[in-house]
């Protein structure tokens, strides 16, 4: 069994809150994770997707209330929104009785905003941590090359072959398409849906380009900005918004776009092995995503990440603004060379970042001139993690 490093953190969190929710896209390993955590404390645990549990929340305050002192797990949290007031008003009962931590873990899977929009009455009453795909700090360096190509879903990740894992992840995204996402109300086909994943998988680490899509799928601006939004919220897809400077220069001020697991992006455009991605024209693309992915899985919720872009060519693909302002840089080169092109040396005189990287294929860390580091995404993830806690 794989030990996610996130464990720890969720301990402490909920000997901290009353309640912690657990964000994360289905199958990332949230309902084992939380598992690992009862088995050290008295634990009820209620799938809300299973009618019988469901059953036992029909009266909710009463039923939760008669479990006041042991954790209570509550899967997939997200289909009964109207759970939540009850929790706040259990909360404080408990509170007021001398029990201030420790009563709720919540998986959901959906975004932290989405949730916040249930969760607004549970305000300084709960905690939200989100469990993302494994991380290369969570497997073995030799099997790096094998994370990036199957993504890090537990169970691509682990398939016994590459053939295994691809027909894993070609029935998580049918599995999605025709039953997670019909579940959350949007009346969208299903095919429709599988064309506009499969179109962002083909333009990975692009530009949005609302138009363009449109065009393609033969319906509206409004129309895209709604399938994105849900695939967003689904912890599916990743904008990343434009850094805004006041450098005098005109701003390219679109998002970038992201499908956050690489094996999806993969699976998606029918890429089954190492020597089929290492032939496509999306590798470059797909690397930069697995290498911000990687970065996101280990930044705090204090450092705010985006790319940086002007018209007249000056860019950096990843900037990460630290709690206190300062500025990191950083290029994504997917082979053995680490020389940037040289809008990445403009956009660092327009930012002057207080470190400046270029994560590279090979391993060896060492300076490339004008402040700027050549490392490996192993090595950055680590400065990344001692760095910010």
């Amino acid at each position: 069994m794989i030990q996610r490093r996130l464990k720890q953190k969720i301990i402490t969190r909920l000997n901290q809150f009353p309640a912690l929710a657990l964000l994360g896209p289905r199958q990332v390993g949230k309902t084992t994770l939380a598992k690992e955590i009862a088995q050290n404390r008295e634990t009820i645990y209620l799938d809300l997707e299973i009618p019988s549990d469901r059953e036992k929340l029909s009266h909710a305050q009463p039923y939760l209330s008669s479990h006041q002192n042991k954790l209570v797990i509550l899967d997939e949290v997200q289909r009964v929104p109207e759970l939540f007031q009850i929790l706040r008003s259990l909360i404080d009962q408990g509170i007021s009785e001398g029990t201030e931590s420790g009563r709720f873990l919540l998986l959901g899977s959906a975004s932290m905003d989405l949730l916040k929009q249930s969760g607004e009455s549970l305000a300084g009453r709960i905690a939200y941590e989100e469990l993302f795909p494994l991380n290369m700090l969570e497997v073995e360096a030799e099997k790096h090359r094998q994370l990036w190509l199957r993504g890090g879903f537990p169970k691509s990740f682990l398939a016994a072959s590459d053939q295994a894992s691809i027909v894993w992840r070609d029935n998580f995204i049918r599995t999605y398409l025709e039953r997670d996402i019909p579940q959350l109300g949007p009346r969208i086909p299903a095919e429709t849906l599988r064309r506009f994943w499969t179109m962002l998988s083909h333009s990975q680490s692009g530009v949005l380009n609302t138009s363009a899509l449109a065009r393609s799928l033969s319906v509206d601006g409004k129309t895209i900005t709604r399938y994105l939004d849900l695939m967003v919220d689904l912890l599916l897809v990743r904008r990343l918004i434009p850094f805004h400077a006041n450098v005098g220069k005109r701003l390219v001020k679109s998002p970038k776009i992201y499908v956050r697991d690489s094996g999806l992006v993969h699976a998606l455009l029918g890429i089954e092995n190492q020597e089929r991605l290492s032939g496509h024209p999306i590798v470059g693309a797909s690397w930069e995503g697995f290498v911000i992915e990687n970065l996101f899985s280990v930044l705090p919720w204090s450092v705010q990440a985006f790319f940086y872009r002007t018209f007249t060519g000056a860019e950096i693909d990843l900037v990460l603004e630290l709690a206190g302002g300062e500025l990191w840089a950083i290029e994504i080169k997917r082979g053995l060379s680490a020389t940037p092109e040289k809008g990445f040396y403009y956009a660092c005189e327009d930012l002057k970042p207080a470190r400046a990287f270029v994560v590279y294929g090979g391993n060896e860390r060492y300076s490339i001139g004008r402040g700027v580091e050549a490392i490996s995404l192993s090595e950055l993830i680590s400065i990344v993690v001692n760095t910010t806690g």
